[in-house]
């Protein structure tokens, strides 16, 4: 059979190369799970089906049981991240502050709603209901970063910087 992936039935197992890695540090047994699925997602950058149906048969598991634990858990994801995950805080004192607008100027930027991922896989735009920086409010994090007391004209700036990154990271 081959794979969801759109890989062939001849690069399945070079494609499951990095799970079968992952998984022959695991004992065949259930409980182990959410480490198998955490790096799993490591190694893949998000949970591919053909990834989820081999961990389901290698841990003894239904395909529909991996799925409900991977739809569960928002650390999971089941379609390509960028390489920039920015999160806008939503929480009371961000949305006092204008994070509706910084978030509206980040989707305009980047031309993707919130949830989304760029086309290029640079950036993908998530809505969190606290980062925990109210003083710095309205605040989003981009990987790491923390960026504060935004307004919708910074934006450009901010996601040109990363941009920038990216290019020189491309270059070496």
């Amino acid at each position: 059979m081959g794979c969801v992936c759109g890989h062939g039935k001849e690069n399945m197992e070079e494609y499951l190369a990095p799970l079968r890695e992952v998984l022959k540090n695991y004992p065949q047994e259930e409980r182990y799970l959410i480490p198998v699925l955490q790096e799993a997602q490591e190694a893949y950058g998000y949970l591919p089906k053909d990834v989820l149906r081999e961990i389901a048969n290698y841990l003894g598991m239904s395909v529909t049981q991996v799925y409900g634990v991977v739809t569960f858990y928002t650390q999971f994801h089941l379609k390509p991240r960028g390489k920039n995950v920015i999160r806008v805080c939503t929480g009371t004192v961000c949305h006092v502050r204008g994070a509706a607008n910084v978030l509206q100027a980040l989707e305009k930027e980047l031309g993707v709603t919130s949830g989304g991922t760029t086309e290029d896989l640079s950036f993908t735009l998530e809505t969190v209901a606290c980062i925990g920086a109210c003083g710095l409010a309205p605040v989003i994090m981009i990987n790491d970063d923390t960026h504060g007391r935004l307004t919708p004209d910074k934006i450009p700036a901010i996601l040109d910087n990363y941009r920038k990154q990216e290019e020189k990271a491309a270059a070496n």
